[in-house]
């Protein structure tokens, strides 16, 4: 299978590269510079230099694939913009071109939104739950609907829509910064820490995204998390424990957060219990389901720099 994939150096964008080489499929990954392109090559994949917002660089190449992954999140405030203008294009792309495979599959897009579309939840919230967006990804409501309304596969289009818990595994990523910040002897929390954070293996959630790419029936909203529900302070203190010497954990008001990080700090605050019915039905079984459980091996590769 041929894959175009935005974001391929990129926290997601990346473990998704390394899935679908793994099982044997061709990627081509879009990044913004030569210095990206190197990392996609050595692992694996074709890069391709463009610019997410600027479809001219991207199309024509885009065309030749049978699926289309996207990943990638600019981190400017035109985020939203410019993610808007990558699914009209690679929607377009798929649309232009005949089924792959003789007539017998459609092409498909694979879109990355968020578990904070569901804002606060007040019972385990599946995939059919309600949105209530956190200001931060308010924005990702609606690039989802118009996914989720792009499905056709009469027409030659599917569609799906994958909603990550938090990321971790590696340096990068939320996870990864209490890592850091505890190696550093300073761990900072935002409100009381008894909130619940809904959370994925970053090698899981690409396995997810491999098995709707392979499955010609899965369209439609996908949650990706553990379901191990851990709060804050949970994690913060396993994370501790594995310290010769005990970083400080301050807590900060929410309040006081949200005029440091604006819309972030409200985010990270949420408390959230998640389900993947959906995902689990296409035999998604994550590998990893806690992170205060299995804080020694995401010390060793956050040192190793994975």
């Amino acid at each position: 299978m041929r894959i175009f994939l935005t974001g391929a150096s990129g926290y997601i964008g990346s473990a998704v590269l390394d899935a679908f080489v793994r099982g044997g499929h061709r990627v081509t990954g879009l990044v913004r510079n030569s210095e990206r392109a190197a990392q996609v090559a050595a692992r694996g994949g074709t890069p391709l230099v463009g610019d997410l917002g600027d479809p001219s660089t991207y199309r024509a190449a885009a065309a030749d694939h049978d699926g289309f992954i996207h990943t990638a999140l600019d981190a400017s405030a035109r985020a939203p913009e410019l993610d808007r203008v990558a699914i009209d294009a690679l929607l377009g792309v798929a649309r232009r071109q005949p089924p792959t495979e003789g007539g017998r599959l459609p092409r498909f897009l694979i879109y990355t939104s968020g578990i904070w579309v569901l804002g606060q939840t007040r019972e385990p919230a599946t995939e059919h739950a309600p949105l209530d967006p956190a200001e931060i990804s308010a924005w990702r409501a609606p690039h989802e609907q118009v996914v989720l309304d792009a499905n056709s596969p009469d027409d030659g289009v599917r569609t799906a829509v994958v909603r990550p818990g938090i990321v971790y595994g590696g340096t990068r990523g939320i996870v990864g910064d209490v890592l850091r910040d505890a190696a550093n002897g300073l761990i900072r929390v935002i409100g009381p820490g008894d909130n619940r954070w809904p959370l994925v293996y970053d090698r899981d959630l690409a396995d997810l995204y491999l098995r709707i790419a392979t499955r010609p029936d899965a369209s439609g909203v996908f949650h990706a998390n553990d379901e191990g529900d851990e709060r804050v302070n949970d994690i913060v203190e396993a994370v501790a424990r594995q310290l010769p010497h005990r970083p400080e954990v301050r807590r900060i008001p929410l309040e006081e957060a949200r005029g440091k990080l604006g819309p972030y700090a409200v985010a990270l605050a949420l408390d959230q219990v998640v389900r993947s019915p959906r995902s689990r039905a296409l035999g998604w079984t994550p590998s990893l389901r806690s992170v205060a459980g299995n804080t020694p091996r995401l010390f060793e590769e956050w040192r190793a720099g994975r």
